[in-house]
């Protein structure tokens, strides 16, 4: 999927927060390039904005860059793939520091071997090119048990690159609220299309959701902040939020009421993950997953990085889902049956 900047990111408002943070550094940066991979994705398309703002030199790397010019042409854009060396290191020269933003859930049934091997290759790739720096965002670890193949993947994936020669901060996220986002996408769906749903065990698991602004503010501050070694932080959301209470939040937040739920604690997440698959408009083999990595808590251990780059005010879930609103406001209604059912229920739709 390429989204080049769907997001509920308001540019001006992002940079000005990153202003109040930034001690001055980023002057003496502002020739530096940075490598922005998974440029086209939903995170990728949000940061490289802010990045810009803060005097980087953006450089995006995508696997189709004549696809990618075509959608914006004013952007820098390179060929190449996280996997293969060569285009690596060709993507890195010049650069002082890497975001690394890829994770291929849903691109078969080895992605997670894929993807660890994928990332050792770029680490080296960018030790050869002389990049200081790399800022990976991945997923929190589950305080018991082994979480799902997703969620593994990406952890494995933040110890590989900890584990190679160039320093690199792992940035560990929960939930990230925003438009286009999938896992925000599942919640919004599921509130505004059903009154009433079945509550499967998974559903009272807590997790600290956070606005896809305060990511950006923390993987653009990351590639300044002071680092002796490589590292791993967790960015949680102000609050710890169990999966009905989000669904039960995000109604509110639509002018909806509270979806009627049903205790049916037998269902499993696979089964469950059925109804997700019917009533969202999520893709299947990655809903899946997410539905899967909800059976446990997934809580941050601390929150001391918000305090490392002085960004304390983080934004409640509910107004990060108000964000996320208004932004798929601006991009017309939903079409189909569950547009029809969303009119019905009241759910507000574009003024166009």
């Amino acid at each position: 999927m390429v989204v080049l900047n769907d997001s509920s990111i308001d540019d001006r408002r992002i940079c000005a927060k990153l202003n109040r943070v930034t001690t001055g550094q980023i002057v003496q940066e502002q020739a530096q390039t940075v490598l922005l991979t998974g440029a086209t994705g939903f995170v990728g398309g949000a940061v490289r904005p802010a990045l810009a703002g803060q005097g980087w030199r953006v450089r995006c790397l995508t696997r189709d860059a004549a696809r990618a010019r075509r959608r914006a042409p004013e952007l820098d854009w390179v060929q190449g793939d996280v996997s293969d060396g060569g285009s690596c290191a060709a993507a890195l020269q010049g650069c002082r520091a890497a975001l690394y933003l890829v994770h291929g859930i849903g691109e078969g049934g080895d992605y997670h071997r894929h993807e660890v091997m994928a990332a050792s290759t770029f680490s080296r790739a960018a030790a050869a090119a002389g990049v200081e720096r790399i800022v990976y965002l991945g997923g929190v670890a589950p305080a018991e048990g082994a979480g799902s193949e997703h969620l593994r993947s990406r952890l494995d994936v933040g110890e590989a690159l900890r584990g190679g020669p160039v320093k690199t901060i792992e940035l560990r996220a929960s939930m990230i609220v925003g438009h286009g986002s999938l896992s925000w996408l599942i919640v919004r769906d599921l509130a505004a299309r059903l009154p009433v749903m079945v509550l499967p065990r998974w559903l009272r698991s807590r997790t600290q959701p956070v606005a896809i602004d305060d990511v950006v503010i923390a993987l653009v501050r990351a590639l300044d902040s002071p680092l002796a070694q490589s590292a791993c932080f967790d960015i949680p959301g102000p609050a710890a939020l169990s999966g009905k209470e989000i669904l039960e939040e995000t109604a509110r937040v639509m002018g909806l009421p509270h979806p009627r739920m049903v205790g049916l604690p037998l269902l499993s997440p696979r089964l469950s993950s059925l109804w997700v698959r019917f009533v969202t408009r999520a893709q299947w083999s990655i809903a899946r997953e997410v539905v899967v990595g909800l059976t446990e808590d997934l809580l941050a251990q601390d929150d001391r990085f918000w305090q490392r780059i002085d960004h304390p005010g983080r934004l409640s879930f509910a107004d990060a889902a108000r964000l996320a609103l208004d932004a798929e406001r601006g991009e017309g209604n939903v079409e189909g049956a569950w547009g029809a059912i969303e009119r019905l229920r009241g759910v507000a739709q574009s003024a166009a």
